[in-house]
């Protein structure tokens, strides 16, 4: 019996800890969970209950003495110590969703939300559970990585707070020589070959633009529907006409799995849509030419004759059929990914289409990289063609973080009515406003480069008849590499750079995995971003963290709640 502490639904192998459970006297149970109050006192009930043959008990994070002094107790009360085979801290308390990032809550990423931290009425003690919460999870992950890190953090922010307190419990656990978590074959035991990470903290607040951005390439888009490496998307109808009077048949939900298993994704949820959209049509037509292949060798199997000649066709011909057969489970696996990432991409371009993100991707890129605008931003708030309410309020703020001075106030309140007349709600805009205020961003707003994407025109290969993808309309913009505030900050901190961004950081016990963990939040933009970056650093490494990993929608509405007045 293996028992969790909270899952999607039930599975065949695995009970809810609260669920209603009949006692199975003959079986032993595994429990997997966090050590809150209410898990514990579960537990104990269990063992009070005799529900199970022997317990083996292991704690997502660390288990605290006084936790487990309960447990003791309640194991003795019920004369069952002796069936308690096993309890282990397993330190496993983040969730990894590629080799180079993790995050670090999600049932209750609440608790660790940037809004959250940047709660205007918010508590010290409010603040102290949501640093230990983060620090707990810091621990969980140095521990399982085998190494203790150096810590760089920007100064007078919440990532202060966390690095103060993510030092100060390493100290603690190395100065306990018997018991530490770093000493003997465990130190440097991690995936990575040098021993000594480099942690670089940073806070949210040092760039809110990139998460409001409009992405362009295909793990960033597709992160809307996207939920622990699991897509689910809504069938499309196509174009089959639905008779009057009749309901409207319900959609379908399906859902896809992108893992490190899948090839195609791998290689380009980094790439920028339209590249993407050409490469899965060529992944089609290799896929039908080998289809093709094997249907002309079953056709040409039924030659007829007995001379010599024809007799030696058949056998090369059988032979060739035979390594066909032989690469069919490899064939049908190439089919199931390209169908995948078919219907995923589709949907990906119905959503670009819609609401025009290609438009606002370039005229993001444009206002960030401070170039010449060839559109009014009235205009663009005023299309009733473009985009969503969320979508003008995205691009809206993304110009209000990046001025170097706030407009005036009647240019303002046009731009209000403009954005109140598109369905905004204005909430967003009043927390930024504060923010903007506090941070003095208005005399030093935060550099993004000034580099633009790059429209080459629409495609030669997926505008072929044959195409599964119809992008008429679609500009095709190639990414140029500029690195994201983030990533700057990496760099001057990892190549040891002097920059007035990065020279007042703190340190804490200096020597060098490159790290960088933002406090408050990240996005997938950010990732890619760091990845594309460190590709060109030999031998280098480098993960990426965050408290949370939430999308544009996601964040827009913990800054519309933070600004309700």
């Amino acid at each position: 019996m293996f028992l969790l502490l909270k899952t999607a639904q039930e599975s065949q192998y695995g009970r809810l800890l609260h669920s209603d459970r009949d006692p199975i006297p003959d079986v032993p149970a595994i429990y997997f969970v966090m050590p809150t109050e209410e898990n514990i006192d579960r537990m104990c009930q269990d063992l009070r209950n005799q529900l199970y043959e022997s317990y083996y008990l292991n704690f997502i994070s660390a288990i605290s003495r006084s936790k487990l002094e309960d447990i003791a107790n309640a194991a003795i009360g019920a004369n069952a110590v002796t069936q308690v085979a096993k309890v282990f801290d397993q330190y496993l308390n983040f969730i990894t969703l590629e080799d180079d990032m993790f995050v670090l809550c999600n049932q209750n990423k609440e608790l660790v939300s940037y809004r959250a931290i940047n709660r205007p009425d918010i508590t010290d003690t409010e603040m102290e559970t949501i640093m230990d919460t983060i620090v707990d999870s810091l621990f969980c992950f140095f521990v399982t990585l085998g190494a203790i890190p150096i810590i760089r953090c920007s100064r007078g922010t919440a990532a202060e707070m966390v690095a103060v307190k993510l030092d100060k419990k390493l100290r603690e656990n190395l100065r306990d020589a018997r018991n530490s978590l770093f000493t003997g074959d465990t130190l440097g035991a991690g995936q990575f070959s040098f021993q000594r990470p480099l942690l670089v903290l940073v806070d949210r607040n040092i760039d809110l633009a990139t998460p409001l951005h409009h992405t362009w390439t295909y793990q960033a888009l597709v992160h809307d529907d996207f939920h622990l490496n699991r897509v689910n998307l809504e069938e499309s109808t196509g174009t089959e006409s639905i008779p009057a009077g009749a309901r409207p048949k319900k959609k379908n939900k399906k859902s896809y799995d992108l893992t490190a298993s899948d090839k195609f994704w791998q290689k380009h949820k980094g790439s920028p849509f339209p590249e993407v959209a050409e490469s899965v049509q060529q992944e089609l037509e290799s896929y039908r030419a080998q289809e093709d292949e094997v249907k002309r060798l079953k056709s040409i199997m039924g030659i007829e004759g007995e001379d010599e000649g024809a007799i030696s066709m058949l056998s090369d011909n059988t032979a060739k059929l035979t390594s066909a057969v032989s690469s069919l489970p490899e064939l049908l696996e190439k089919k199931r990914l390209i169908d995948l990432h078919t219907n995923v991409a589709t949907a990906v371009l119905e959503h670009i289409k819609a609401r025009k993100l290609d438009v606002y991707f370039e005229y993001e890129e444009k206002i960030m990289s401070k170039s010449t605008l060839d559109k009014s931003l009235l205009d663009m708030i005023s299309d009733p063609d473009a985009g969503t309410p969320e979508d003008k309020m995205r691009l809206f703020l993304i110009y209000y973080i990046s001025s170097a001075q706030a407009p005036s106030e009647i240019d303002l309140e046009q731009y209000k009515k403009a954005l109140t007349d598109a369905g905004c709600n204005l909430s967003p805009l009043n927390y930024i406003k504060q923010w903007k205020a506090f941070t003095k961003m208005a005399s030093a707003p935060t550099s993004y480069g000034n580099t633009t994407p790059k429209p080459l025109g629409l495609f030669s290969r997926v505008m072929n008849t044959g195409s599964q993808f119809v992008m008429e309309g679609v500009k095709n913009l190639v990414l140029k590499q500029q690195n994201l505030p983030v990533t700057r900050i990496l760099d001057n901190l990892m190549e040891m750079k002097s920059n007035p961004e990065t020279d007042d950081y703190r340190y804490f016990d200096p020597k060098m995995l490159r790290g960088m963990f933002v406090v408050g939040g990240g996005n997938y933009i950010e990732y890619q971003n760091l990845i594309d970056y460190i590709k060109g650093k030999q031998g280098k490494h480098v993960l990426y963290g965050c408290s949370e990993l939430f999308n544009a929608t996601q964040f827009i509405k913990q800054l519309s709640q933070l600004g309700q007045k």
